[in-house]
C-alpha cells in the first residue's frame, strides 16, 4: 500500500466506516475509522510474517503511526472482515476459518489498552482471541502460610485430574535440583520478564528475594485451552492484582480457626528457625487482615478440619452437582465462506453466507451475540454466543 492511500481511505470512509477486501494477496485487507484515525487491518508487507498487521492513520497531522502490538496476533487468512464493536475495539471475521480461529478482537481503547499507552508513552493496540461460550472460571485460591491451601489444591488435583489444571508460574532464579523448566517454573531472563510485566502480560508479580516471580496470562490461557480449569496459588497481594485484571475468576481465601491455631501448625512443621517462623507469622497476620477487605474474596473457607473444609470447597466450585446441559445455540460444521455479509444491529452481528457466489438468501445466516463478552487482552475475550437463524434452519 502506498503513501497515498490516506487520500483512498478517506474519501470512501467518510461513506463507509467499514471496507472489506476479497483478495488473497499480503495487502491491507479492511479500514476502520474511530474519532480522528483510521485503522488499517490485514496482510504484511513482510513476505516472512504470517500474522495479521495492523497500522493507524493519524487524520490530524496526516501520518502513520507504527503501534505497538500487544497479545497473540492472528495468522493470515482469506482475508476477513471487520466491524466497529463499542467504540473500543474492533471484531475482525477471518474468512475460511474454523469457529475456534474465527472471531478476534483488536483492542484499541479500551481501559488496559489506555494503561498500556501511559506506561510505554506510545500508540497500542492489542489482539484478543473471542471464544464462544463460557469456560468455567479460574479459580484464585489465597491464604496465609501454613493454612492448608496447598494440601486442599492437592485433592482437588488428585480427585479431579481431568477438571483441574494448575498454572505454571515464572520466575527469574536459577533452576534447583529436579526442578523443570515449563513444569515447575517457566524460568526466564530478568529483562525478558521485566519487558513482559511492562507490556501488561502478567496477572500478577511479586520481587522475592532479589528474584521476581509473577503468573502470567498465556500461563492461564494454556490450562483454559487444555479443557482444564485453572487454579492460582497466589497469595493475597496477588489475588489483588488479579482481580483487577481483566480475568473473570472466583477468588477464595482459606484461613485457620485462629492465629493461635496457625502458629501451632507452623511450629510443629520443625523445619524453619526462628526468625523464620516469626517472619510467617507477621507475613500472615497481614494476609489475615488484607483478606477480610471488602470486595476481594468471594468465599472465605475455615480450615478448622480439612475434610470439612475440602467439603465446602467442592460445594462451592459445585464439583459433585451434575453438569447442567449448555444453553448455547450449537452450530455444527460452522465455517466463514469467503463470500458474505455482515451487518450490526444493537449487539449482535449478522452474518450472511452465499454459496456459491449466491444470493444471500441460498445460502446460511448466523447470528453471533456479543452482549455478554467477558475477559479481552491481552487475555482471550469470553462470551461469544453464535446460533444459526431461522432461515438457516430451514435450508
Amino acid at each position: 500500500m502506498g503513501e497515498e492511500a490516506p487520500e483512498v481511505l478517506l474519501d470512501n470512509l467518510e461513506r463507509n466506516s467499514v471496507l472489506t477486501y476479497d483478495s488473497d494477496s499480503q495487502g491491507y485487507s479492511s479500514s476502520v475509522v474511530i474519532g480522528d484515525k483510521i485503522y488499517v487491518v490485514g496482510g504484511s508487507d513482510d513476505a516472512t510474517d504470517l500474522s495479521i498487521s495492523v497500522k493507524v492513520f493519524d487524520k490530524l497531522n496526516g501520518k502513520w503511526l507504527n503501534p505497538t502490538v500487544l497479545g497473540t496476533k492472528p495468522t493470515l487468512s482469506k482475508g476477513h472482515s471487520a466491524v466497529l464493536f463499542r467504540t473500543d475495539r474492533i471484531l475482525i471475521l477471518k474468512r475460511d476459518s474454523s469457529l475456534d480461529d474465527c472471531f478476534w478482537f483488536l483492542e484499541v481503547d479500551t481501559p488496559f489498552v489506555k494503561k498500556q499507552k501511559e506506561l510505554l508513552g506510545t500508540e497500542v493496540v492489542a489482539w484478543s482471541t473471542g471464544v464462544t461460550g463460557d469456560a468455567p472460571k479460574p479459580i484464585v485460591i489465597s491464604g496465609p502460610s501454613g493454612v492448608g491451601k496447598g494440601t486442599l489444591i492437592a485433592k482437588l488435583m488428585k480427585d479431579y485430574p481431568t477438571t483441574f489444571g494448575f498454572s505454571v508460574s515464572h520466575t527469574t532464579r536459577a533452576p534447583r535440583v529436579k526442578e523443570v523448566n515449563g513444569v515447575h517454573y517457566h524460568f526466564t531472563e530478568r529483562s525478558v520478564m521485566e519487558k513482559d510485566i511492562r507490556e501488561g502480560k502478567f496477572l500478577e508479580t511479586a520481587s522475592v528475594h532479589g528474584n521476581l516471580y509473577g503468573t502470567s496470562i498465556e500461563a492461564v490461557e494454556t490450562v483454559t485451552s487444555a479443557g482444564k480449569r485453572c487454579i492460582l496459588d497466589i497469595d493475597v497481594q496477588g489475588a489483588r492484582s488479579v482481580r483487577a485484571s481483566s480475568l473473570e475468576a472466583i477468588f477464595v481465601f482459606v484461613c485457620p480457626p485462629s492465629f493461635e491455631e496457625l502458629e501451632k501448625r507452623l511450629r510443629s512443621r520443625g523445619t524453619e528457625t526462628e526468625e523464620q517462623v516469626q517472619k510467617r507469622l507477621r507475613n500472615a497476620k497481614a494476609e489475615l487482615d488484607q483478606g477480610r477487605s471488602p470486595g476481594l474474596f468471594d468465599h472465605i473457607l475455615v480450615n478448622d478440619d480439612l475434610e470439612k473444609c475440602y467439603e465446602n470447597l467442592k460445594k462451592l466450585l459445585a464439583l459433585d452437582e451434575r453438569p447442567e446441559a449448555s444453553c448455547e445455540p450449537t452450530v455444527e460444521n460452522f465455517k466463514f465462506s469467503v463470500s458474505h455479509s455482515v451487518s450490526v444491529k444493537d449487539q449482535k452481528v449478522l452474518i450472511r453466507c452465499k454459496n456459491n457466489g449466491l444470493e444471500a438468501e441460498t445460502g446460511s445466516m448466523f447470528v453471533l451475540d456479543l452482549s455478554s463478552l467477558k475477559g479481552g487482552a491481552p487475555g482471550r475475550t469470553r462470551g461469544l454466543y453464535l446460533s444459526a437463524s431461522d432461515s438457516s434452519k430451514k435450508q
